[in-house]
Formats: C-alpha cells, structure tokens, sequence
C-alpha cells in the first residue's frame, strides 16, 4: 500500500505544483498588465518598484490557484488512472477507491492549511505593501499618473483631466480644486502646461499656461449666479501635495489588506461619527470579508471531494479535457464567492453567510458522487 500511495501522492503533488506554477503566471502576468501597462509603455517606471510589485501579487494569486491547482492535477492524475484501467486493477485486488484517495485528501487537507493562512495574514499584508508599491511607483514618477485622456482624481483636493500629454508636457487641461464637501470652488482651463516634481517639499508644481479659471464664492459655493468667470491667467504655477496623497493612501485602507486580528479589532471598534445604518453595512462587511477567507480556505478539500467523481466518470486522460473540466468547476465556484461578496454592503441579503454556500453546496455534491463512486 505505500507504493500505491508514493504514486499517487507524487503524481498529484508534481501535477499540482505544474499546474499552480502555470496558473500564478497567468494570474501575476494579467495583473501586472492590467495595473503598469502605463507605466511600461509610457513612462520610466523604476524596475525594483515593479518587481516588488510582481513579488506582492504573487500571495494574493495563490489564494486562488492553490485550490484551482489541486483540482487540476485531482481531475488530471484520476482521468488517467481511470482512463488506464488501473482503477480496476487496484478494485480487483481488494483496493477501494476511498483507500486510494486517502493521500489525495491529506494533501488537500495540507493545501487547506496553506490557503488558510495565506487568506488571513500573507495576503492582506502583501495586498497593502502592493497599494504602498503603487503609491510609491506615483510619488517616484508623478508624471505616470497623468495618463492622456482620462480623469486624475488620486490627488486630495482637485480632478484632473488631460487630454493629451508629451513628456511633461501638458495640453487641454480641466483642472477642478474641490473643497471638503467635494463641491468643486474653482475650474482652471488651460491649453497647456507643464508638470514639476518639487522632492525637497514632497510636492508636485503643475504650471499652467495661457488659462481661464471660474471661482465659486468661498461663502455661498452654492449659489450659481455668484460664480465669477472669465478670468485669464497668462502663468501660473499650482502646488499639489504629495504627502496628502500619502496620508490619503493610509486612511484609505480597505478591508482586503486587514490582517484576521484587524478585522476582529474593526468589529469590535465601529466608528463613533457614523449612523446606525452605516455601522451595520461596515459590520457586515467585516464579517463578510472574515467568513469569506475562512470559507475559501476550505476550497481544496471542496474540490478534491467532488473531483476525484467527476475524473473517474469522466474516464479521460486527455490534458485538455481535464483543464476544461477544472476550469467549468473552478468558475463555478468562484462566481457563487464573487456574488457573494458583491452583496457585502446589503445586510438583509445576509453576505457573510452567503460566502459559505459554495462550500456546501460542492462538499454535498461531492459526498453524494463519491459514496456512489465507492458503492460501484
């Protein structure tokens, strides 16, 4: 028997460690393109800053393809045996198929553990260093921030909008400085300008030529016909300020980045200045985001439960066929957590209770094909 366990166990392991190798690379790969294609393309953006980013979006990818990958390589490695006969082989002489995926599911067990916790402190904490590496790739470079044809509203206090840029070289600016109730006060248009990174004073000196601006009165902002227009400006330099962007990118700290024990302390915590209402929907927030990692974590033993069946019955040992399979199954379980979490902000939909039905609903599908796999 232990011969037959080394040989599964190795063949699962190797299949899966191909398989989460290969899925992280997609998964880093279409993050990095989705959030530095800018900046690669476009502008100098230094390489040990992307590489840290690289290094931060690996934890956050494992959460995902640890399980997809331990299903893959189940659905593969089982196809196989059941394709090959050797499922008979091993039935013929006394060997059951529960005895066969003993090693199978202390695997599983093992990736449940990794996932677990990943979920609940590497990820969080590589989630937040990833928002600083962005931050810092900003600071670094402010330039990359000011893409052609879209709004800028990163920096506290004003919207930005370019609709062309070369170099540091600005044309047909809207600039908006808002105030605390994000009311925009005054509107700069300019034909052109020129962005300057002013380091010693943590800022940034956006010069403006040959513009126009309309000022709200700072008393009544509200009232229309107190807006003054038309006033011009032949130069003009306007300071914005990198460390509130900083302090902006501190407090702005979402849920996904909380370690477990800051979750807890949230939940316990509340904010004192907010309604009822809106401490219950941060609540459930809160319980959904924990409930949803614990629940995650459970993904492997979910999948190895349901695909040993689904390998065996499927009886293919075709690679394509059983990526295809992974890949029907690994959505499927996905879509019921993103659904789930997309209610985070309705309480009476119950979310944190929600992220679960994927777990049981896989377990029971997958006890249910298994017991009659083991019956046959």
């Amino acid at each position: 028997m232990k011969i037959l366990d080394r040989y599964v166990s190795s063949n699962v392991l190797i299949t899966g460690l191909f398989a989460v190798a290969v899925l992280s690379v997609v998964l880093v790969l279409g993050n990095v393109f989705k959030q530095l294609l800018e900046l690669l393309v476009n502008h100098d953006a230094p390489l040990d800053l992307i590489l840290s980013f690289i290094g931060y979006i690996i934890p956050f990818s494992l959460t995902f393809t640890i399980p997809w990958g331990f299903l893959t390589s189940v659905l593969l490695v089982f196809g196989k045996m059941s394709a090959e006969n050797e499922l008979i082989a091993l039935r013929s002489s006394g060997v059951s198929v529960p005895r066969v995926c003993v090693t199978v599911f202390l695997i599983g067990l093992i990736c449940v553990g990794i996932c677990f916790w990943i979920n609940v402190d590497v990820a969080p904490r590589a989630q937040a260093k990833m928002k600083d590496a962005l931050y810092n790739i900003a600071t670094s470079n402010p330039l990359s921030m000011f893409e052609s044809d879209k709004v800028i509203n990163e920096f506290p206090g004003y919207k930005i909008y370019v609709e062309r840029n070369e170099g540091a070289k600005l044309f047909n600016m809207l600039v908006y400085k808002m105030n605390d109730d994000a009311t925009p006060m005054q509107v700069i248009f300019a034909q052109n300008g020129w962005l300057e990174t002013d380091g010693p004073n943590r800022r940034l000196l956006l010069h403006i030529y040959n513009g126009r601006f309309e000022q709200r009165d700072e008393q009544t902002p509200d009232d229309l016909t107190k807006i003054r227009q038309g006033i011009t400006m032949q130069e003009s330099s306007l300071p914005i300020s990198l460390e509130e962007l900083y302090e902006k990118n501190k407090k702005h700290k979402g849920l996904g980045t909380y370690t477990l024990p800051e979750i807890m302390e949230h939940l316990k915590a509340g904010e004192a200045d907010k309604s009822a209402e809106e401490k219950k929907i941060e609540h459930v927030a809160a319980l959904t985001e924990m409930n949803k990692r614990f629940s995650f974590s459970l993904a492997s033993f979910a999948f190895g439960l349901i695909g040993v069946p689904l390998a065996i019955t499927a009886h293919r040992k075709e690679t394509s066929i059983g990526f295809l399979m992974s890949l029907l199954v690994a959505f499927a379980y996905f879509l019921f957590i993103i659904v789930a979490d997309t209610l985070r902000n309705k309480p009476a939909a119950h979310p944190e209770w929600l992220v679960w039905s994927p777990n049981i609903v896989f377990i029971l599908i997958g006890a249910i094909l298994f017991y009659r796999l083991s019956k046959r």
